[in-house]
């Protein structure tokens, strides 16, 4: 599969519910920075509204191979079609009450500022290659040829409280749109009363 947004879902192995991120429904955000590709620092505790952070492995680059069997790894393929999904449904989040939308990956932030551009993202990667966020929050994790990566999971984020958590999420391309049709059912209240 060269193409990274052209994947045969059904010939891939579906990640299971392992449970790994059952504790995470109603816990609180650290207070714990990360670095964005837009060169800010972004705490999502500090952060007021609605936040949707998705959790991705690795977006791989054009012409550079992924790690060996990849593709055999449940849930680890599809990182490029799910930025993509939410790129293409940012806007719609925004009309459900979305105030910030972020992917979260342990990449530097040299790689995902590649992956960012490449694919006109209008929202932000955050960058978590020290764990911090990962280590504090006790998310998911795979290791693949010597590296932690995050699982694939969504977080609906509501004043630094986690609300709601998609997990696991296949196929990943369809991560946005299950999330949309979840916000179009949970308005959001907020403090002041409205919606």
């Amino acid at each position: 599969m060269a193409n990274l947004m052209e994947v045969d879902w059904h010939s891939l192995p579906e990640p299971q519910d392992d449970g790994a991120a059952n504790h995470l429904g109603g816990a609180r955000i650290p207070d714990v920075a990360l670095t964005a590709t837009d060169g800010t620092s972004i705490a999502l505790a500090a952060l007021g509204g609605r936040t949707v952070a998705y959790c991705y492995p690795m977006t791989g680059k054009p012409g550079v191979a992924l790690p060996d069997g990849w593709d055999m790894i449940p849930g680890a393929r599809g990182c490029t079609p799910q930025s993509c999904a939410f790129r293409d449904h940012a806007a719609d989040l925004r009309r459900l009450g979305v105030d910030h939308l972020f992917g979260i990956s342990t990449q530097d932030t040299a790689d995902q500022g590649e992956a960012a551009e490449r694919l006109h993202l209008p929202f932000p990667l955050l960058s978590d290659a020290d764990l911090a966020l990962t280590s504090a929050l006790r998310l998911p994790t795979m290791d693949v040829a010597g590296a932690t990566l995050l699982k694939r999971l969504t977080m609906v984020i509501d004043e630094g409280t986690i609300t709601r958590v998609f997990y696991p999420v296949f196929p990943p391309d369809r991560s946005a749109a299950d999330v949309i049709a979840w916000l179009a059912s949970a308005p959001y209240r907020r403090a002041s009363g409205g919606v």
